[in-house]
């Protein structure tokens, strides 16, 4: 069947850039350990709202994320603090859930005025189609995190889990999301060549019904950037843990940067 994606246009004025990000797993493998990477990213943001038109973030943001009624984990306040400083300053953000933050529910949207996607969706940047999502659970194959996913997304699994205290619910899914691979995803990942890679067979199948010109997706902590043919490219936003790489679209082409060659941690 068909899925249709509802469609976002936006137009950015020559001046400013658009800015993609994914796979920061704040929190993994320790709080502590992850702390540099976030006072990074933060630099990163900080240093991209000078030109940012529009900043996508593409799921993963956190190792471990769950919204209670009224509590959400501690920690990664200076990384809430400069997106929502970002955004009141008018500049647009827009979420993806991945499958490390799937239970992010409504936080984001009421205390930071970011909407959250748990779905692919389809946005005009000027002059070019994009479908942009964190990318877990597509194209063919993964049986295995598909099955898992369902559970974790099932209501009265998500019912059941916010009764733990969140002290032991915290616990328990900051200990699975680092060691259950079949939840994290592979940090040591190789390049499996198109035939092979699931998110790639995902966009040519998407682009036998419709065209795009850009696919951006993360979870694969790859980044890679591939022809597709018809003027249509498949982009991997790599991650923030091994190569601290970001997507930026400015005069209507999308390229991959490394954020590392400039600074280190």
């Amino acid at each position: 069947m068909l899925k249709l994606f509802s469609l976002t246009t936006i137009e950015i004025p020559n001046t400013k850039k658009v800015y993609f990000a994914s796979d920061q797993h704040l929190g993994a493998p320790t709080p502590e350990a992850s702390f540099p990477r976030e006072k990074l990213f933060v630099k990163w943001l900080e240093e991209i709202r000078k030109d940012a038109g529009v900043i996508f973030l593409l799921g993963d943001l956190f190792d471990f994320w769950f919204e209670y009624k009224t509590v959400v984990p501690k920690g990664f306040v200076r990384v809430l603090g400069k997106l929502a400083e970002i955004r009141d300053s008018g500049i647009p953000i827009y979420f993806f859930v991945g499958n490390h933050d799937l239970w992010m529910q409504d936080y984001f949207e009421k205390e930071l005025n970011i909407p959250v996607y748990h779905k692919p969706k389809e946005f005009q940047l000027n002059s070019k189609t994009f479908l942009i999502g964190h990318g877990d659970g597509l194209g063919p194959n993964d049986i295995g995190y598909k099955r898992m996913k369902k559970v974790f997304t099932f209501p009265l699994f998500k019912w059941m889990f916010k009764w733990l205290h969140p002290d032991l619910g915290v616990r328990l899914g900051q200990y699975m999301s680092v060691k259950n691979k079949l939840i994290s995803g592979d940090e040591d990942a190789k390049f499996l060549g198109e035939d092979k890679e699931w998110l790639v067979q995902y966009c040519k199948r998407k682009l036998e019904t419709k065209q795009y010109n850009y696919f951006v997706f993360g979870h694969r902590h790859l980044p890679l950037s591939i022809s597709l043919g018809k003027e249509s490219d498949y982009i991997n936003l790599g991650d923030w843990i091994v190569y601290f790489t970001y997507g930026i679209f400015e005069n209507d082409t999308l390229t991959l940067k490394k954020y590392l060659q400039e600074h280190e941690i």
